[in-house]
Order: C-alpha cells, then sequence, then structure tokens
C-alpha cells in the first residue's frame, strides 16, 4: 500500500548550475505553512529520486528518458567556452564552434550538453570525472571547456573567463514529476515556475489564514429639519 505523501513539505531536486532561489521566495509566500525542500543531485541522480518517490520533482536538464514522467521545458541556456585569461578567445566577445578546432577541449563525464553531430576541438588524454576537475585543468592550461554558461558562473574563477559560442548547441532546462495524477503543491509549483500569479493559481490556498470577518459598515443618521410650511411668512 502506498503511504500518503507528506503535505508539510514539498520536495525539490535541482541540478548544479540551476538556481531555484526566485522560485522558492515565492513559494515561501504563497505557502508558507508548506517547507520547500531543496535538493541538490546530477540528473541522473535527480531522475531516480523522482521515480523513487523521494522528491516530489526536479528541474534538471534535457534531453531526458520521459518514461513514467510528466516534462515541461523551462529555458535553454547559452553555451560557452571557458578560457584561460590570456588565451586569443579571452579577447573577443563572442566566438564560433569552428575556432575550437585545434583546441583540445575537455570532455568530463558529467557533461551536461549533447551535441547532434562531432564535437568540438581535439580530445584530452583523458576525460575527467567532474566539471569541476576539469575547470582546475583549463586553469592549469590543459585545455578549454565547453558548458552551459550557469556551469561557467558556478565554477568562476578569477584566471579564466568564458566566451558565448554563437553556434553551438543550447542547453534546455526542464520540470519533470511522475506521471499521475497532480497534487495541489505540485500544481501550485508548476503554476510558480510558468509564472503564473497568486490569483491566477488553479488550486485554493488551504494553507492560507483566512482574512478576520468585519463587521458591516454602519450609516450614521442624519437629522433632517422639519419641512418649512407652507403659509409661513418670511422674516
Amino acid at each position: 500500500m502506498t503511504e500518503p505523501r507528506d503535505t508539510t513539505a514539498f520536495r525539490l531536486g535541482y541540478v548544479p548550475g540551476v538556481t531555484p532561489g526566485k522560485w522558492a521566495r515565492i513559494w515561501a509566500e504563497r505557502r508558507p505553512r508548506v517547507t520547500l525542500e531543496l535538493v541538490s543531485a546530477t540528473t541522473d541522480e535527480a531522475l531516480e529520486l523522482i521515480r523513487s518517490g523521494a522528491v516530489d520533482a526536479a528541474v534538471l536538464r534535457l534531453p531526458i528518458d520521459r518514461t513514467g514522467l510528466h516534462t515541461i521545458p523551462l529555458y535553454t541556456e547559452t553555451t560557452v567556452a571557458v578560457v584561460p585569461k590570456g588565451h586569443v578567445l579571452a579577447a573577443t566577445e563572442e566566438a564560433a564552434v569552428a575556432d575550437l578546432t585545434d583546441e583540445i577541449v575537455l570532455r568530463p563525464q558529467d557533461d551536461a550538453l549533447v551535441w547532434p553531430g562531432e564535437r568540438p576541438g581535439r580530445s584530452a588524454a583523458f576525460d575527467p570525472a567532474t566539471t569541476a576537475a576539469a575547470i582546475e585543468l583549463v586553469a592549469a592550461g590543459v585545455g578549454l571547456l565547453v558548458v552551459p554558461q550557469s556551469l561557467a558562473r558556478l565554477h568562476h574563477r578569477r584566471d579564466l573567463v568564458y566566451r558565448p559560442l554563437t553556434d553551438a548547441p543550447g542547453s534546455g532546462v526542464g520540470l519533470a514529476w511522475p506521471d499521475a495524477e497532480n497534487t495541489e503543491l505540485m500544481e501550485e509549483f508548476i503554476g510558480i515556475v510558468r509564472g503564473r500569479t497568486a490569483n491566477s493559481s488553479r488550486t485554493p490556498r488551504r494553507d492560507a489564514t483566512p482574512a478576520p470577518d468585519r463587521p458591516a459598515p454602519t450609516r450614521k443618521k442624519v437629522a433632517r429639519r422639519p419641512a418649512a410650511r407652507r403659509g409661513a411668512r418670511r422674516r
């Protein structure tokens, strides 16, 4: 028998680089009695957390295996090249994939990008385990790194810069949750990430504090002056 979900908390998984702070603030305003619990995970971990019921939903990078899941795309990130400050690309405002042809481009095992064809540049002698490890190698002058812009910001260093790649595929970010009847809290969070206002939400505010009853305003009685008699003389 499936245990009922805890309605005192909404558990949200999110991948590195994604910043759910804005959504968390809106949630706190609309659902002050329900805690929004944030769980950091990789995309693969987030999928497992959703399917096991450990989280109610997750914001992760697309594409994913959508079996048994509802998904909606949220936005697409710009792809950038991370290079040392002294690199030739650091002097430009943007670059193209062809500019990386002769460069060693690191490919971490947790790479978030999906390339329709061949990846740019030359492969390194080995693939670093994580994006964080690849950043360290870029700083050491071993090669360059191509990542979604949010990951470049997350791993920012003073000795590195990043430049947009104008013709590189973007990195899609989406919301995923179990393929079942949506709970009231799930509908609430969908509304938040889609930018619905509180007044346009599809769910009632069961946890909202009801406004106190106000007595109906009373009208003051104004004494009327007696009408002047018709035959009265004017002074």
